[in-house]
């Protein structure tokens, strides 16, 4: 089983729990509080241990937005952003919190980021955990039952893999909000980070951060197919305010596994290299551009662009799109909505 110990206790005494993982040096924690990732560490190019992962050695900061900006959480039940917290669907109407402006964001006020999820099943190299959200939770139709299995396939890979059924037509597109830092999980900017990221489109956005719809071709700062440092163009990409975007991935997915590659990212100074590959057809790319000094693990704090986001998804405000071209986050009775990403982890 994985290793399970108690990681702190909210103010009503509700016990929160964190469960490590460990695959020869690949070691993976896990909090009960949100499905959240607390903690991922790999070794460098010289073989030594260390956290590539935002996120806190304690509970408090978890429970207070001001210092979570969803570090290492599930967001659902539907993550990202719909327009001004409103669709329909087969014909009714549903308003949901604005969180984030006027839009809603990850699930609303109290998403599966801030609920307990339950523990279903433990071995030494995974774990899975299952939440019930009921008719009605944060104003979404239908009881959905979501699971998230974490496990480490190799001693390089860690896998996600998300299943959820609903009693009634809902919307649901999961994914995981893990900050990335390569270097040193947060004390210093990842702008000198190498990226290349797979896609030949994104989805443009407006100024409160929803897509206009349309489906646009990479240029400038936004292509980012070939290896480049994330800071070489963030000031050009969304006017200066860094990236955030949802980029349409290629779709050339591998016949065995059935994925396709998201990104590569690589850190010179320690060696050490991330690839991404996913189910899904699109991924937000973000580079922390709102982190202001939340309290890091280490005491020094989590600045802007110290960590980025690679949240593999539908696309943002689908169901208020119409045409073919923007994903479906639409889920019915009887079918099953699931979503696998891999990330593998090297050095040198």
């Amino acid at each position: 089983m994985a290793e399970a110990v108690e990681f702190g206790r909210k103010e009503d005494g509700t016990v929160v729990m964190k469960y490590t993982m460990q695959n020869g040096p690949l070691k993976v924690s896990v909090l009960n509080l949100g499905a959240t990732i607390c903690s991922v560490q790999v070794p460098d190019a010289k073989g030594q241990l260390g956290e590539i992962c935002l996120g806190y050695d304690e509970l408090k900061p978890y429970l207070d937005w001001t210092t979570n900006p969803y570090f290492g959480a599930v967001a659902g039940r539907c993550a990202n952003r719909i327009a001004a917290g409103k669709f329909y669907l087969d014909g009714k109407q549903y308003q949901l919190a604005t969180n984030n402006g006027p839009n809603h964001l990850h699930g609303g006020n109290i998403g599966f980021d801030k609920l307990l999820w339950t523990l279903e099943d433990s071995e030494a190299t995974a774990i899975t955990l299952k939440l019930i959200s009921p008719d009605g939770d944060e104003n979404y139709p239908g009881q959905v039952t979501a699971r998230v299995h974490y496990s480490l396939p190799s001693s390089s890979t860690l896998r996600i893999q998300y299943e959820a059924t609903t009693d009634a037509p809902t919307l649901v597109n999961l994914t995981n909000h893990s900050y990335w830092n390569l270097a040193d999980g947060g004390i210093s900017s990842v702008l000198d980070h190498e990226i290349s990221l797979f896609a030949d489109f994104y989805t443009p956005v407006d100024d409160t951060s929803i897509p206009t719809g349309e489906v646009r071709a990479v240029t400038g700062a936004m292509d980012l197919r070939q290896s480049v440092k994330i800071g070489k163009g963030i000031k050009e990409a969304d006017n200066g305010l860094g990236y955030d975007h949802n980029y349409v991935l290629q779709g050339k997915f591998d016949p065995t596994s059935k994925l396709q590659a998201v990104a590569h990212v690589s850190h010179s100074g320690s060696g050490r290299w991330m690839t991404v590959k996913t189910d899904q057809p699109g991924v937000q790319f973000y580079t922390g551009n709102y982190l202001n000094g939340f309290p890091g693990r280490t005491g020094q704090g989590y600045e802007k662009h110290h960590g980025f986001c690679l949240e593999t998804q539908c696309f943002p405000n689908a169901v208020n799109v119409n045409g073919a071209h923007f994903s479906n986050v639409v889920l019915r009775p009887g079918e099953v909505y699931r979503h696998h990403t891999e990330h593998e982890f090297g050095s040198g």
